[in-house]
């Protein structure tokens, strides 16, 4: 008998039985079935024996995907750059590949259909530990060409280790008049516990609502129900694996969607949709380091050549004295951020702060030690000379300083 792909399987091979739903395999000689656990086991064909215990059910996912069509709905545009949203399981490896285009997307996520016309996209296909300064600029661009084009929304598919860097570059990149929602997946659509389909539905809701904002849009919690909405200048991954993996820091997000119904509800207010064009301004500056200090590190890890340095001091923003004279002689923007993920830096309280502050150094409010070094590099592109990049850095732009440091509101 005959065996196709979601067919309830008993395989067995020596001693061994496995009972399970047999997936798609990259490799002719391998048999992969899914476990009732959730895990998954492959099964040389050679000496196996396979019965069918029940057939899968038709297949209902679509084969064509309708991108656009309906006039009374919203068009948001899908773009994909790679990460585990966008991704599949190479079962050769066993490892999570990226491979599937925003199309792949709809055709996965059935429960996407209705709620808008898309128009999909692919920028990159990478795993986010591959990004660059080169591609925020790509994706950039492609953004603000999607709006132009008529998009009433942008949801970015991005992997989850680097997208609040490129949600950073994006916001500082783009005045954007419509909602950009980055999007990802702690785990991948293969797996049962799998976050894709919730954060797929709650970004796209996301993105038709009346905002111009640079978002993240991710679980909220352990549970199903609600994705969190978070700035994408103010926004950390904070656990390496949790759905609830990211955190807004020293606020609440801004607002939440709730999957069942749909429905936005924003806790704290933002920049509201417009009808104006996008404005871009790309101009990056690579030559940006960024240190940890940490006891006993020299400052001689310094780059003496680079135009912009991001320190991530102890405390209110504090290195070894030892640093002092190295700041002092840096011909380049030296940027003083935290460590601790709450409150601000403040290099006015002791005296090495001090002499920090006397040597040169700018401080970066609360900005996150990821933002700011983002920041750095879109300032130093951005600014005719050192100076004003210093007080670039010392602005707000997008919501990545706040007022003052306080418990959250």
């Amino acid at each position: 008998m005959s065996t196709n792909k979601g067919d309830r399987v008993r395989v067995e091979r020596g001693e061994k039985s496995y009972e399970g739903v047999l997936l798609p395999s990259s490799d002719d000689d391998q048999l992969v079935v899914k476990l009732d656990d959730g895990y998954n086991v492959g099964v040389s064909r050679d000496g196996a024996t396979v019965e069918v215990v029940e057939e899968a059910e038709e297949d209902e996912s679509p084969d064509d995907v309708t991108l656009e069509g309906d006039d009374e709905l919203p068009t948001v545009s899908l773009i994909s750059t790679g990460g585990t949203i966008a991704s599949t399981v190479d079962y050769r490896t066993g490892a999570v590949t990226a491979q599937f285009d925003a199309e792949d997307v709809l055709r996965a996520v059935p429960e996407l259909a209705g709620r808008a016309n898309y128009r999909g996209r692919v920028v990159s296909n990478i795993l986010s530990e591959n990004m660059t300064p080169e591609r925020w600029q790509e994706l950039a661009r492609a953004v603000r060409d999607e709006i132009r084009e008529g998009a009433d929304g942008v949801v970015v598919m991005h992997g989850t280790d680097t997208m609040a860097y490129s949600a950073s570059a994006l916001a500082f990149m783009l005045d954007t008049p419509v909602p950009v929602v980055f999007v990802g997946s702690q785990r991948s659509a293969d797996r049962p516990s799998s976050d894709n389909v919730v954060n797929a539905v709650c970004a796209v809701e996301a993105a038709k609502d009346d905002v111009a904002e640079v978002l993240v849009c991710m679980h909220s919690d352990r549970s199903d129900g609600k994705c969190a909405l978070h700035r994408g200048t103010r926004v950390r991954k904070n656990h390496t694996s949790r759905r609830d993996a990211f955190e807004t820091v020293g606020r609440h997000p801004l607002g939440t969607v709730d999957y069942e119904t749909g429905e936005v509800e924003w806790r704290r207010e933002g920049d509201e949709r417009t009808d104006d064009n996008p404005a871009l301004d790309e101009s990056l500056n690579e030559n940006v380091q960024h240190v940890k200090f940490v006891p006993g590190k020299d400052a001689s890890v310094v780059d003496e050549d680079a135009d912009g340095v991001v320190i991530e001091g102890t405390g209110l923003g504090h290195t070894h004295t030892d640093w002092i004279e190295t700041v002092e002689e840096h011909d380049g923007v030296v940027v003083m951020a935290s460590q601790c993920l709450e409150g601000r830096v403040c290099d006015r309280v002791y005296d090495t702060g001090r002499d920090l502050l006397e040597a040169g150094v700018v401080e970066a409010e609360d900005t996150l030690p990821e933002t700011a070094y983002v920041k750095l590099i879109w300032a130093l592109g951005s600014s005719e000379d050192a100076d004003e990049a210093r007080e670039t850095m010392r602005r707000n732009l997008a919501g990545e300083i706040t007022d003052c440091s306080r418990p959250w509101t």
